[in-house]
């Protein structure tokens, strides 16, 4: 069977920089089992338009040169999954200086107040976190998979994901702009949501869901993925006679390596 390696040479596509970004994979234990907030992006976005991803962005100025935030040391990619996961869905991974978790009431307070101020960039996220008494609660996010979109795409992002349990009682709540909605479920009815073509999913983030769903707790998930070697990931787009492929290199926790590659999955 031929197969021809698609490269960064292979057009003018292949010319985007990868933007470092990270993104954050909420977990909760359910009657039915665990489950993943997913995020649904509104249709009217350039980049994966009407899909569902979990919260996450690119890293802004301000996670690589945070202020407001007590002892620095908070590495770009956490405080930038915990800053868009507050602007993205209103959950605030933070705790108070004497180690405590905020009560949910008084997080749902900080989103009525400041999440506006932070879409619109008149306030940063450190300046809030200093505000209240506050700091990132880094500690509770474990490292889950690092993925970087193909060189033959446009739009290209260099993104660590990281797998945390939601904090008790805070209720998720789309910011009404890039977001439209929030919802949990479970990773496997998420994915048989997709094939029947009721909701989309990018390639990555069907990848993740197809990597949890084989975790019946939250512990069992953060367990497997601290004994997992963090491996950075760049799908290879194969094009063979049977139609192209994805390849993603073995060992990195993610079975299967090689599926269909479908062009509108990628973004």
């Amino acid at each position: 069977m031929q197969t021809i390696r698609k490269t960064p040479d292979d057009g003018p596509k292949a010319s985007a920089a990868p933007r470092p970004a990270a993104t954050l994979i909420l977990l909760r234990d359910a009657p039915g089992g665990l489950e993943t907030l997913m995020i649904e992006r509104h249709a009217g976005l350039g980049f994966a338009p009407g899909a569902l991803v979990f919260p996450g962005g690119c890293l802004a100025a301000e996670d690589r040169h945070p202020t407001g935030i007590p002892g620095g040391g908070l590495h770009p990619a956490r405080l930038a999954a915990i800053r868009e996961t507050f602007e993205e869905c209103g959950i605030l991974l933070a705790r108070r200086h004497d180690g405590a978790l905020p009560d949910p009431a008084r997080c749902a307070d900080l989103v009525a107040r400041y999440r506006a101020r932070l879409l619109s960039g008149d306030i940063t996220f450190g300046s809030v976190i200093e505000a209240e008494g506050l700091v990132p609660a880094d500690d509770r996010l474990v490292a889950f998979g690092h993925w970087v979109t193909p060189a033959v795409r446009p739009r290209r992002f260099d993104t660590v994901f990281f797998i945390a349990a939601v904090p008790p009682g805070q209720q998720a709540e789309p910011d009404g702009s890039e977001i439209v909605s929030c919802r949990w479920g479970r990773p496997a009815e998420i994915i048989e949501a997709a094939d029947a073509g009721a909701v989309r999913l990018i390639f990555a983030t069907r990848m993740n869901l197809m990597r949890l769903a084989t975790s019946r707790t939250v512990a069992e998930a953060v367990e497997t993925a601290m004994r997992q070697p963090l491996v950075r990931i760049v799908p290879e787009w194969i094009e063979t006679s049977a139609g192209a492929e994805l390849r993603i290199p073995e060992g990195a926790g993610y079975c299967p390596c090689v599926v269909p590659a479908v062009p509108a999955d990628m973004a």
